[in-house]
C-alpha cells in the first residue's frame, strides 16, 4: 500500500472495520489505526485518513441498519415500523448520530494512534 493514497487507504480501514465488528469491540479504532499506519505523514493526515475511513464505515453500517430497519422488521412484525411514528423516527435519529459519533470519532482517534505506532515505537519497524 503505498503512503499517501488517502482513499485507499480509509477503504482499507473501513473494510477491517467491518470484518472486526462482529466480534471485536472498539472495532473502529484498529480499522483506522490500519489507516493510519498505511497512510504515513503527520498525525494530522493520520487523523484525517481514521475519519475518513470512520465516514465509509458509517456510510455502510446505516444502509444496513436501514436496510434490516425497515424491510426484515418490517415484514416480521407486519409493517409495525411504518406505524411507529414520532417515537421511533426520534428512536431512529438518535442511534444514528449515536453511530456517527462512536465509528468516525473512534476511527480518528485510530488514525491517530496508526501514524504514532508507525513513527514514534519500535513496533512499527
Amino acid at each position: 500500500m503505498a503512503e499517501r493514497d488517502t482513499l485507499l487507504n480509509a477503504v482499507i480501514g473501513a473494510v477491517a472495520t467491518a470484518v472486526l465488528s462482529g466480534f471485536v469491540p472498539f472495532a473502529p479504532v484498529f480499522g483506522g489505526a490500519l489507516a493510519g499506519y498505511l497512510e504515513g505523514g503527520d498525525r494530522d493526515n493520520g487523523l484525517r485518513v481514521g475519519a475518513i475511513s470512520g465516514v465509509i464505515g458509517l456510510v455502510f453500517t446505516l444502509l444496513v441498519f436501514a436496510l434490516v430497519g425497515v424491510v426484515f422488521l418490517g415484514f416480521l412484525l407486519g409493517g409495525m415500523p411504518m406505524r411507529m411514528g414520532a417515537f421511533g423516527l426520534l428512536f431512529f435519529v438518535v442511534a444514528a448520530v449515536f453511530a456517527a459519533v462512536y465509528v468516525v470519532g473512534l476511527s480518528a482517534l485510530g488514525g491517530w494512534l496508526g501514524n504514532y505506532v508507525k513513527y514514534d515505537t519500535d513496533i512499527g519497524t
